[in-house]
């Protein structure tokens, strides 16, 4: 039986201006937003209405002193955070609606309206720290949601999947000593920000809950898919997460103007089809993914159709292929990192 996927839209995302001929451009929802209006895909899925978030909301991850300053950027006609990370009159609100909607994804999910959903909002989230924006990203939308569901609905374990280009370094630095949120992160590297070394597994309270895996340039749709079931499938199978979050950043894809991974639509589609595997197991399937990156029109538009048909059960992505490309990897690629990251973890999670 298909699935009720929500999906989180509004124009009013496409106030916010990152600048001139910067790629965080409004035309990337734009096209989103009109293949979702399409024939083929129109009808098919619930729509979320978004509201703004709180500063009580916001305050969850970000100091106070952060929210105000990107508060008093509000009818500002240009402000900059830092070298790539800009603002226009309507950032602020768009920011706190991009949050809000992601909230309210996450109600609808847990209050069994939809069975899981998409927040195609912006701008994105997860470099931003807890006092500072980066990489085009204003709040931190994963983590506001991540511990909005630990102080609302009183939940312990929540896995964060990120298979943004870019290392999440907000969203790392966030739970770095946290053991209520795993984080696993697919990214290349080298590349902006430059964290996301093997080596990063958390601290303290969260040692072994960062999970890093960087990918050599050229990494593709085997290999990514080898990662996710040797490393992320095993240790959330042991984790249990209640709650599961997809950073979806669409980077990757194979013709991306800022990166050099491999990775295509139907890249996208398997990866999803493994992580609902986990949420189906763990937790009744309870999952969000909220758009990150992704600068070629084209294929954040391509990724994101093939990632809501296997959310929605339009389509499913064949099992047969996915050990097909296991054993592709396993066979043709150089799969040295994964072996390390699984060599960096054992002694802590003991799955492998």
């Amino acid at each position: 039986m298909a699935r009720k996927t929500g999906i989180v839209r509004d124009e009013r995302y496409l106030r916010h201006s990152a600048g001139f001929y910067h790629p965080e451009s409004p035309e990337r929802l734009k096209a989103i937003y009109a293949m979702l209006d399409a024939p083929d895909m129109r009808g098919n899925f619930v729509d979320i209405p978004p509201r703004y978030a709180t500063h009580e909301e916001i305050g969850l991850v970000h100091k106070k002193s952060y929210i105000d300053l990107i508060a008093k950027t509000a009818n500002m006609s240009f402000y900059s955070l830092d070298p790539d990370t800009q603002t226009s009159p309507e950032s602020y609100d768009t920011a706190k609606l991009a949050v809000g909607g992601l909230l309210n994804a996450v109600d609808a999910v847990l209050d069994k309206r939809v069975d899981n959903a998409m927040a195609l909002v912006r701008p994105p989230g997860h470099h931003a720290s807890e006092q500072r924006a980066a990489g085009f990203c204003l709040f931190n939308n994963v983590a506001i949601a991540a511990r909005y569901l630990i102080s609302k609905y009183r939940l312990q374990r929540i896995l964060i999947v990120d298979w943004d280009l870019h290392h999440g370094d907000g969203t790392q630095a966030i739970f770095y000593n946290d053991n209520k949120v795993l984080y696993f992160s697919t990214h290349q590297y080298p590349a902006y920000p430059g964290t996301g070394r093997i080596t990063e597994i958390g601290s303290g309270p969260g040692l072994g809950y960062t999970i890093n895996v960087p990918m050599r340039a050229r990494s593709d749709d085997p290999l990514f898919v080898k990662a996710f079931l040797d490393i992320l499938k095993p240790v959330s199978l042991k984790y249990k997460p209640e709650f599961v979050f997809i950073s979806a950043g669409f980077d990757p894809y194979i013709h991306d103007p800022l990166g050099d991974l491999r990775v295509t639509p139907e890249g996208f589609a398997a990866l999803t089809r493994i992580i609902m595997t986990i949420s189906d197991t763990c937790c009744e399937g309870r999952l969000v993914a909220v758009l990150e990156g992704g600068y070629h029109i084209e294929g954040v538009t391509t990724s994101v159709k093939a990632v809501l048909k296997e959310l929605s059960d339009i389509e499913c992505f064949p099992e047969d292929k996915i050990k097909e490309w296991e054993r592709e990897a396993e066979k043709n690629r150089d799969t040295s990192v994964i072996s390390r990251v699984k060599e960096q973890i054992e002694p802590i999670w003991h799955v492998f």
